[in-house]
């Protein structure tokens, strides 16, 4: 292959990347949401903004561990102003829990529909708004078309988007740049102290478009998402006696 062909190749390549949200970073600045060596899984070592990600949520565990995971996410994403939405037909979310990781309430907006169609038709709506941080919106299922017209909405905004696949009967092709899935994990207890300590994940990133899956566990603490190196401790409370 001569090298004229190649260099065309190679910047087809790079603009294809661009277009898909995977925007390099300017020389000596950073230009991540904090995620640490997940983030190298992505195209250009960069979380893609500007884009649909999926994060699918089986149980009520997976969901409120998803909420929370996303609320890390949405304190980065909103660092530089705009509101973010989130839509549901059955929202479990209590708003004050964002101030844990750094979301304040009042840049919040709820909007609870009540058919699913709704959801998905408010969401692209609100992404094709340029002023908004991101969009999130809660479904059960979504088909590939559907997808699409989300994609559309956000290649002209650049305003990112995250579908909470809350009991998903089943997964299909989607034009989505990232398939997630957030489990909790036990937290650690600073010096054996009674209480909760920093919520902890395990992070399964099963597809990502022209990057590598892979799974990490992470923990929110001091304000961002830090790797775990350690093993959390499984606390015994002693047992009363009958009688």
């Amino acid at each position: 292959m001569s090298n004229t062909k190649k260099d065309l190749i190679s910047q087809l390549q790079k603009d294809i990347l661009l277009w898909e949200g995977f925007t390099p970073p300017a020389a000596g600045k950073a230009n991540g949401l904090g995620l640490g060596p997940l983030e190298a899984a992505f195209p250009n070592g960069v979380f893609p903004t500007g884009t649909i990600h999926e994060l699918i949520c089986p149980t009520p565990e997976t969901a409120a561990a998803t909420g929370g995971f996303t609320a890390g996410l949405l304190a980065a994403l909103m660092q530089h102003g705009g509101a973010c939405l989130w839509i549901s037909t059955s929202r479990r979310l209590f708003p004050p829990s964002l101030m844990a990781f750094d979301v304040t309430p009042d840049r919040m907006i709820f909007i609870d529909v009540q058919r699913e169609k709704d959801v998905l038709w408010v969401m692209e709506e609100a992404l094709k708004c340029k002023g908004l941080a991101a969009v999130i919106g809660e479904v059960r299922d979504i088909s590939f078309a559907q997808s699409r017209r989300l994609q559309l909405a956000v290649e002209s905004s650049k305003v990112t988007g995250f579908l909470l696949r809350n009991d998903p009967r089943k997964l299909g092709t989607t034009t989505c740049v990232a398939r997630w899935q957030i489990t909790p994990l036990p937290s650690i207890l600073e010096d054996e102290l009674p209480g909760v300590g920093f919520p902890r994940w395990q992070v399964d990133l099963l597809r990502v478009r022209n990057g590598n899956p892979g799974s990490w566990q992470l923990e929110w603490t001091n304000g961002g998402f830090t790797p775990v190196t350690e093993t959390a401790k499984v606390v015994t409370l002693p047992q009363r006696k009958a009688g």
